[in-house]
């Protein structure tokens, strides 16, 4: 048979165990507790180990590590009307374990739909060209407003990044004939600039040429040269206009002679 006395020892040690477990907690570095003693606020403890009076004492670890929040896509309609999804991403962290307990009943429901709205309403004040063209302005924006209404929970938004901003399909085909439209219009401008820096080429290389009348005749050389490197058949020489000029005049004396 079991001793009495053993019989009287093992519920006590037991309730002992469970008065221990209940009293001792271990938190991590970037963990806090909340302690409430009877309903009442008396602190922020830890790391490290914590004692607590059981069954008076009740704990809430509040983790201080950065947390990545997705913002699911939103339904807006830009300042110029157009229907657009946008979705994005939240990076925050809670600064002060206390408020974000006592302030608020749910710090991460909370946030996730204050990013949402305040992404609708961000975006809705903005044009599709600024959405897609200034996102950092955006960004910005966005993570000064979240962080000013998270602010009093006890939270500091860091970054908020739009991730994704989906078109409607007749958007996507318009705004890829405008870029199409535009590259076309930068050739043109290329080709007409190139046009006219060749034409201000060859107009000084034609005074230069006119202010020394031997210019002509290298270039006349030069020319020959080009053509006879070629495997053709054919070669034509151009004759110079002074050569004929020069003919002309004495064929004129001749005959008034």
């Amino acid at each position: 048979m079991i001793n009495p006395t053993l019989q009287f020892l093992i519920p006590v040690l037991l309730v002992l165990g469970v008065v221990l477990a209940s009293a001792i907690r271990i938190l991590r570095e970037y963990e806090r507790g909340v302690v409430f003693r009877l309903g009442r606020f008396i602190g922020v403890k830890g790391p490290g180990l914590i004692l607590l009076i059981p069954f008076v004492d009740r704990m809430v670890t509040v983790s201080l590590r950065t947390i990545t929040m997705d913002v699911p896509a939103q339904d807006v309609i830009t300042r110029d009307n157009v229907s657009v999804k946008i979705n994005a991403v939240i990076y925050f962290r809670v600064v002060d374990a206390a408020k974000a307990i006592l302030e608020v009943e749910d710090f991460l429901y909370a946030t996730s739909q204050i990013a949402q709205t305040t992404l609708r309403a961000t975006a809705g004040q903005a044009e599709l060209d600024q959405i897609l063209a200034e996102r950092e302005e955006m960004n910005r924006e966005l993570q000064r407003v979240i962080d000013q209404q998270t602010e009093p929970w006890g939270i500091k938004v860091s970054v908020v990044e739009v991730k994704n901003v989906d078109l409607p399909q007749e958007m996507q085909r318009a705004i890829a004939r405008q870029a199409e439209a535009e590259r076309e219009r930068r050739a043109k401008v290329i080709n007409a600039e190139g046009e006219f820096q060749a034409s201000a080429r060859l107009a000084e290389a034609a005074e230069i040429i006119q202010r020394q009348p031997a210019a002509i005749q290298l270039r006349y050389l030069q020319t020959l040269a080009e053509i006879a490197t070629e495997n053709n058949s054919v070669t034509v020489f151009p004759i110079p206009i002074d050569m004929l000029t020069a003919f002309m005049e004495k064929m004129t004396a001749k005959r008034e002679g």
